[in-house]
């Protein structure tokens, strides 16, 4: 492993102590294959954790994601402190809401991902640029960018509740709350849980 056994023992304790969702023995899972995959990378940032491309191997490989933008958004999300690292802590509180979270952190999780430019809200332009990414994989006649406009539009007459042409974070939890489907409307983030 890349942690002593000092180190791995003293955040099994602290961990397994506020760790939400995961049960002693569930922390311990996990925290020891975040170390096994730290050292198995050999990166020189195996002291601090994973970047972002040892992360994009694990949600690859773990929960079959493959679209780069939402890993990236992903990544950011788990990378509490903006340390372009992801620590031991991270891994464990990201996964928690990942696999576990109630509804209303995955809604919490989800926004904070579609919210590219983390001012608070989900404009027109973010959703456009999520769509046309997961959307554009199938060769179309008409001009993409048109049917793109029309689902942005489709998405705002759903969710933007008070009506200011955005999606704040009120306005998201009302619609995700009213219709489940909505939580991972602007592409996937969730793993698919089998």
């Amino acid at each position: 492993g890349a942690m002593s056994r000092k180190k791995l023992q003293q955040l099994l304790d602290s961990l397994g102590r506020t760790s939400k969702h995961f049960t002693k023995s569930e922390v311990e899972c996990l925290v020891k294959l975040f170390d096994e995959l730290v050292a198995e990378s050999r990166s020189r940032f195996a002291a601090v954790g994973f970047d972002c491309n040892m992360f994009r191997d694990v949600l690859y490989r773990m929960f079959g994601m493959m679209d780069d933008v939402m890993m990236d958004r992903v990544f950011r999300t788990f990378d509490r402190d903006n340390d372009s690292h992801i620590s031991a802590e991270e891994w464990v509180g990201g996964l928690a809401v990942f696999l576990r979270g109630t509804l209303e952190e995955r809604i919490k999780y989800c926004f904070e991902v579609y919210d590219l430019n983390g001012d608070g809200y989900i404009t027109r332009d973010e959703m456009f640029q999520m769509l046309k990414n997961s959307l554009l994989k199938q060769p179309a006649e008409e001009d993409p960018d048109e049917g793109i406009k029309d689902l942005v539009d489709i998405a705002l007459k759903k969710m933007d509740y008070d009506h200011d042409g955005k999606i704040s974070i009120v306005d998201f939890e009302k619609a995700v709350r009213d219709e489940n489907l909505l939580l991972e409307a602007f592409g996937p983030c969730l793993p698919d849980i089998k």
